[in-house]
């Protein structure tokens, strides 16, 4: 908002400047506009007098200067502009700028920071996609909170969303799983067995194998097949685990639209085998020692790599390339996948199939999920998911709850590890991230309560008396309110969710701040309606921020 004026105001500067011959640049550089770290130096700053040095052959507080004496203040929303050394152009707006903008927030305080710049582009979204071989565990639960965070996020800035799960439902891990649960059937059954070592050893196997409706899909009755009933123990298997993914995922606040079997994409028409025969014809796959080799090194990969293994099974990638062609044949303009960390070689070698197809790699997107450790009493918690012995993420939830678990999982940038202190997120206290910033929204619903059993006038909120903000702090607020847009923006410009919980704990701490320095009630009756106007517009940012992270805003604390 304030940055949109500003930049249209130098840029008018500049041809105005250049008009008179006082600049010679052909054409003005992207005009950046910043909050300046110093509240001294402004409210916002630009440094577009250095990016015109090279091409003017100026020192740039010269043509700052320059840029200063055209610059026509046509919204009036300028109090002062000062030029600082090198070249930074300092704005200082009007006080009355911030009051008299929060009534665009108020007209639609709901649809505060939604915005159509996506402009209806169709995105497939896949995240979590966790072999259904287990329990998901709090690593897929930090990619469950940023798929959905970004899902929503997307939404809000005018993207179609189309939020799908990859169910990795075929091949050897699959075969395992079957084995596993069949032979602590038969184990519970007294029957001597040997485990193998790379077998899964969770607790969760042997109450898949003890379970009714297993036995009732896998033993059929005089019935002696060992090897019929080991294929119907990879299915019946299977279908439990990804019950209990579903299920964790509900209780998470997770949804998807749909959930896609890799398994599919061999049946009739057999997928991968078109996407291996399509990058035959390109020369994008050749043949050497039996085997069939994606030429991927040729487009950025450190090596080429096997597509169909000697004795004709495809290996993952194939399924990978398979799936990832279909996306863009379904017609989606843009993919964007969320992974573990673990799986950063993947990277290279898909976009490389999608370049030999024709189909720029740069519209795919992808974000690698760092890991997470746990602590709980000062202690960390040890987790191996072959073995086991790993955190179910419905058991996080349960201990923390959903608002705090999705908020934890949020607060850091994705390619950075992340520490989940549980005995914190359980504190109700302002040391607690979610915990604070719901308080806050719910230390505004308790205003309004204050004010109508006051008998103060609340509707229509809608504009801001004249005169009403004039405290350093309310600025400092309806600076942060405006910017909120923005905010959302860049998050899904750039992909970081974490924008959105780091800016509501911002704004949190200086709500609760002024909240406890000023009496928002019982003022002069233009300083009690101009400050509901802005605690309405705090209320809108931390319902709605809240919303996009898929934590609820409570009205009571």
């Amino acid at each position: 908002m304030a940055k949109e004026i500003l930049s249209s105001l130098l840029r008018d500067a500049f041809s105005s400047a250049r008009a008179e011959g006082a600049l010679s640049a052909e054409e003005v550089p992207p005009i950046v506009i910043e909050i300046p770290a110093n509240e001294g130096f402004g409210d916002y700053s630009s440094n577009l007098a250095m990016l015109l040095a090279k091409p003017e052959r100026k020192a740039p507080f010269i043509i700052a200067e320059c840029l200063k004496k055209h610059l026509k203040d046509s919204e009036g929303v300028l109090r002062e502009v000062r030029v600082e050394k090198p070249g930074f152009i300092n704005f200082y707006l009007k006080p009355d700028f911030w009051a008299s903008r929060l009534s665009e927030v108020l007209a639609d305080p709901a649809a505060h920071g939604r915005s159509d710049w996506g402009k209806g582009q169709k995105v497939l979204l896949e995240f979590v996609s966790a072999n259904p071989t287990g329990p998901l565990h709090v690593g897929h639960g930090r990619g469950a909170a940023v798929g959905d965070a970004l899902g929503r996020i997307l939404k809000a800035s005018g993207f179609d969303v189309h939020q799908e799960y990859y169910v990795n439902d075929f091949g050897n891990q699959m075969n395992m799983l079957g084995k596993s649960t069949y032979l602590r059937y038969l184990e519970s059954k007294g029957e001597q067995i040997e485990f193998p070592e790379d077998g899964y050893q969770g607790d969760y196997i042997r109450e898949i194998a003890a379970s009714e409706s297993y036995r009732e899909k896998v033993i059929l009755s005089g019935e002696d097949d060992p090897e019929a009933e080991l294929q119907r123990s990879v299915q019946a298997s299977a279908a439990v685990i990804i019950d209990d993914i579903r299920g964790a995922l509900e209780e998470f606040r997770v949804f998807f639209d749909e959930w896609f079997s890799e398994s599919s994409l061999f049946e009739n028409p057999d997928r991968v085998e078109e996407a291996i025969r399509a990058l035959e014809g390109t020369s994008g796959i050749y043949e050497k020692d039996g085997a069939k080799w994606l030429n991927s090194s040729k487009y950025g990969d450190e090596k080429d790599r096997v597509v169909v293994r000697e004795d004709g099974r495809p290996t993952y990638l194939a399924s990978d390339i398979a799936y990832h062609h279909l996306k863009f044949q379904r017609g989606f303009d843009r993919c964007i996948n969320i992974w573990g960390a673990d799986h950063h070689g993947y990277l290279p070698r898909v976009r490389a199939s999608l370049e030999m197809q024709g189909i720029d790699p740069a519209r795919l997107d992808v974000l690698f999920v760092q890991f997470v450790s746990l602590r709980r009493g000062g202690e960390p918690v040890q987790m191996s998911t072959r073995s086991g012995q790993f955190e179910e993420l419905s058991t996080v939830v349960r201990e923390v709850g959903v608002d705090a678990a999705r908020f934890f999982f949020l607060m850091r940038s994705v390619d950075s590890a992340l520490e989940f202190d549980l005995d914190l997120a359980k504190e109700q206290t302002n040391e607690n991230p979610v915990y604070y910033v719901q308080y806050a929204h719910a230390r505004t619903c308790s205003l309004f309560r204050q004010a109508e059993e006051q008998g103060e006038r609340l509707d229509p909120l809608t504009d801001v008396p004249a005169g009403g903000l004039s405290l350093p702090e309310e600025h400092a607020l309806a600076k942060s309110i405006l910017e909120w847009p923005q905010v959302v923006r860049l998050a899904a410009e750039r992909l970081e969710p974490h924008r959105i919980p780091f800016e509501l704990m911002a704004i949190a701490k200086d709500f609760h701040a002024y909240y406890n320095r000023h009496r928002i009630l019982g003022q002069e009756p233009d300083v009690t309606r101009a400050r509901l106007c802005l605690v309405r517009c705090i209320q809108a940012v931390l319902s709605n921020g809240l919303d996009l992270l898929g934590v609820s805003a409570p009205d009571r604390m």
